[in-house]
């Protein structure tokens, strides 16, 4: 029988689903997230089998298709290829960037743009056969225009510089402790700052009809569009899709931002996962099962 093992992986977790041939869910698993930018061989291999239900199956799986932040390169790809092996040892893997696992998962078949907006920010344009960037991402210090880490540092700026209205900031003080010194060590010292200023994210989703928190995710999804949509020569043609929590959690921002700008929007879907098993079964397997 064959197994497929689906894994979308961002900077903060990675979601895990194995399926049959036929579509069938057969479970479903999380590990931390996997970016061979950040993570060696070994974490890789570790994560996996350091997952009990995952270690348990490992040894049936068929295929495993990847797709992860940071697997951007052959060289970054091929670490992961490596540490994933180890933990699947009989099945062939399939390695590639977050961008194209988020383009098949919108994927109806027509071309399309389709954007991240999680952790990060990215976005891509599919054909159907080839996924092709225009701009590249900068990450979270030059770049991630409309983020969860670039909405993180606003908030914070807000709150430090004290900008922040009343009410906000009486919620904001009621739910962190923070300092400038643990703000500064965290930011500057631990790794993956960009995961801890993305993690406010929940906090304004919890604020999500506030006046100012509204102003600000409307300016920074405008600014993404900007940059990461208009830069495609055909963006007014074609459907433009959002994947990821800001997408999911400011949906009626997107809309206004979308028909502002006069583009059609697609679909938003917070998680890939699902919609991957779906272009898997259609699309993947039947040019594999060609080629074997």
């Amino acid at each position: 029988q064959t197994m497929i093992l689906i894994a979308d992986s961002g900077s903060t977790k990675c979601d895990w689903l194995m399926t049959d041939d036929k579509g069938n869910k057969l479970g479903t698993y999380k590990t931390m997230g996997l970016n061979p930018y950040f993570h060696s061989e070994k974490i890789f291999s570790n994560a996996v089998l350091g997952n009990k239900e995952l270690e348990a199956v490992a040894s049936e799986v068929t295929y495993v298709f990847f797709y992860g932040a940071g697997a951007s390169t052959e060289t970054l790809c091929k670490i992961a290829e490596r540490g994933l092996q180890v933990a699947f040892q009989a099945a062939k893997i399939f390695v590639d960037h977050d961008l194209v696992g988020a383009a098949y998962s919108t994927y109806q078949g027509e071309p399309a743009i389709t954007c991240i907006l999680g952790t990060g920010s990215n976005s891509c344009y599919f054909d159907g056969k080839v996924v092709s960037e225009e701009v590249p991402s900068l990450a979270y210090i030059l770049g991630d225009e409309g983020s969860g880490s670039y909405f993180g540092k606003i908030l914070l700026r807000a709150y430090f510089y004290k900008k922040l209205p009343e009410d906000l900031l009486e919620a904001f003080e009621s739910r962190y402790e923070l300092t400038k010194d643990i703000l500064v060590d965290k930011v500057y010292h631990q790794p993956n700052a960009n995961v801890y200023l993305a993690s406010f994210m929940r906090f304004l989703g919890e604020h999500s009809t506030h006046p100012l928190v509204k102003e600000w995710v409307k300016e920074g999804v405008n600014k993404f569009v900007d940059i990461h949509v208009k830069c495609f020569s055909n963006w007014k043609e074609v459907p433009v899709h959002f994947v990821g929590s800001i997408g999911y959690y400011f949906t009626d921002v997107i809309k206004e931002v979308a028909a502002e700008n006069g583009f059609k929007l697609g679909q938003l879907i917070k998680k890939p996962i699902d919609a991957l098993v779906n272009y898997h079964i259609r699309y993947k397997l039947p040019q594999l099962q060609k080629l074997s």
